[in-house]
Order: C-alpha cells, then structure tokens, then sequence
C-alpha cells in the first residue's frame, strides 16, 4: 500500500458565518516555535476590515436583544463543542507556544472552563452592575447595563487560546458583537475557534475573526466610525498609543493594554464591564393610596 498523500490545510477568515478568503488573495507562513513550517493563514485587507465591520453591525440587533439566557446557553454550546475538539487544540496550541502536549491540554482545558464561566455570567452580570437607585420622589429609578456595540479585540500574542477566549468571551457575553485580530504570530487556533464558532449556535456576524499583520488590519478599524470601542490587549505600546489616537475621533471606548502575567488566573468582571454601557430610566410610582404608600 502506498503512502497516503497528506492534505495541508487551508486557513480561511471568519465574516459574516461564512470563510471567505483575504480580498487582496494574500497568506503568510506561519510556524511553530522552531521555526518549522505548519501552513499558509490569509493576510487580511483593509477592505475584509471593513466587510467585519458591516457583518458585525448587522447582527448587533439581534445577538443584543436576544435573551441573556439565551445568549448563556449559545456560550455554552461553544464550549461543548470545543470539548469535543480538545485534541486538535491541544496539538495546535502546543505547536503555535512551543509547549508540551500535557501543559497544552492543561492550557486547553482551563481555556474551555473559561468560556463556560462567562456563559454562566450572561444573566448575572446585570444584577451586579443594575439595579433600583433610591430617589427622593414617587418614581422607580432603575440603572440596566447595555452593549456598547460592535467592539474590535486585538487578541493577545503570546497567549493564542486562553488569551484570546479571555477577551473575547466577555464582549459577546455582554450583547455586543466583536471583530477579532488573531494573533500575529500564532493565528491558528484562533482560525480553528471560527471554525467551532459556526458550528455553535453562534449567529453568523456576532464573531468575527481576521488574521494577517495586527498593525495593519487594526488601523482602519480603530478609525472607522462605526466601530464602537477597541480592546488593546494584542498590541504593544507604540501601536496601542497610534490606535488610541486614531478611535478618538469618535469617542470609542477604548480599553488599554493590561499587564496580564498568569491568564490562567480568576479574571473577575472587570472584562464583562469594560464593554457596557448603563441605562438608567425614571418610571412614575402612581399616586399615594390612603394608607400613605405609593403603587
């Protein structure tokens, strides 16, 4: 019998639900921590930048207004399916960190755990940050946390799984819908997260997920007017001070560069409230019944 031919795969973006290739038809290597060759990812363009942008704003309707439960347990599906996948992650994440299998599947496994702990926040997180304010009248004042829109996340660089779940979970937890820059140098499980992400219940736009230069997909996106708000995580301190300058031309709530040394650690809700803005209403309580109180 003949040796089997091997099949390389292809690496495709995310837009939209659908894996279109890069516009410009560009791709670069990418490689393993010894510099071995493990296959061609797309090199995204400022017009697939733009496509994100227009895919994430249309299904920042629907994934904002569906139920917090619901969106719980769209989450939750994801992460069943990348339990099903765990050894193909193990072996990409090992590959893309230069780690052992066994601290691959432990960075896996922690990576799956954490997906399903913001699952678990989507109905929750309201109550912590909401709530009745007191007021001195016959009115209800009530404060309810809100998405703040189609957010950008630069994925962190030197943690390809964890870290990227890490800030990307907690923005679409929230109801807003994200346009993802992958890792520069290690963009394949972040490529393979996409392909679990269309697999889910996730609907098509809600994650959206470019590979390629991080400098240069994320420049038009820190300016483009209809991107909301912009998480640096992903980028160092030259880039993160251009980027910051270039969403300021539309009040993009921007979330800066976090010193994060161990992403295995207990996150808090510092990431679900980055991303959130508070609605406060004022109702009237009706007239005072003859017992003084107020219905």
């Amino acid at each position: 019998m003949s040796d089997r031919l091997t099949v390389l795969k292809t690496y495709k973006l995310y837009v939209g639900g659908k894996f279109p290739r890069s516009e410009s038809g560009r791709v670069y290597e990418v490689t393993d921590s010894k510099g071995k060759w493990l296959a061609n990812a797309p090199q995204s363009s400022r017009k697939d930048a733009r496509d994100a942008v227009v895919a994430a704003r249309k299904a920042f309707g629907g994934w904002s207004g569906a139920t917090a439960y619901n969106r719980g347990q769209v989450l939750y599906r994801v992460a069943e399916m990348l339990e099903g996948r765990r050894d193909q992650f193990t072996r990409e994440v090992a590959d893309a960190e230069g780690l052992s299998k066994s601290k691959a599947a432990v960075i896996v496994d922690a990576t799956i755990d954490r997906w399903v702990w913001y699952a678990g926040w989507t109905d929750k997180i309201a109550q912590v940050v909401g709530g009745a304010n007191p007021v001195a009248g016959p009115y209800f004042n009530l404060s309810s946390p809100e998405p703040t829109g189609v957010v950008t996340v630069l994925a962190p660089q030197e943690s390809s799984f964890l870290g990227l779940v890490s800030v990307l979970a907690p923005v679409i937890a929230t109801g807003n819908t994200a346009i993802v820059i992958a890792s520069e140098r290690s963009p394949l499980p972040a490529l393979s997260l996409a392909e679990v992400l269309a697999t889910s219940d996730v609907p098509g736009g809600v994650v959206n997920v470019l590979s390629g230069r991080t400098a240069e997909i994320a420049a038009p996106l820190a300016a483009h007017q209809d991107v909301n708000a912009i998480d640096l995580a992903g980028a160092d301190d030259v880039l993160a001070k251009e980027l910051e300058i270039a969403a300021a031309d539309n009040l993009k709530r921007v979330l800066r560069p976090q010193p994060v040394d161990d992403w295995s650690a207990t996150p808090g809700t510092d990431r679900l409230t980055a991303f959130l803005e508070t609605k406060t209403v004022w109702h009237p309580t009706g007239s005072l019944g003859a017992s003084g109180s107020a219905y």
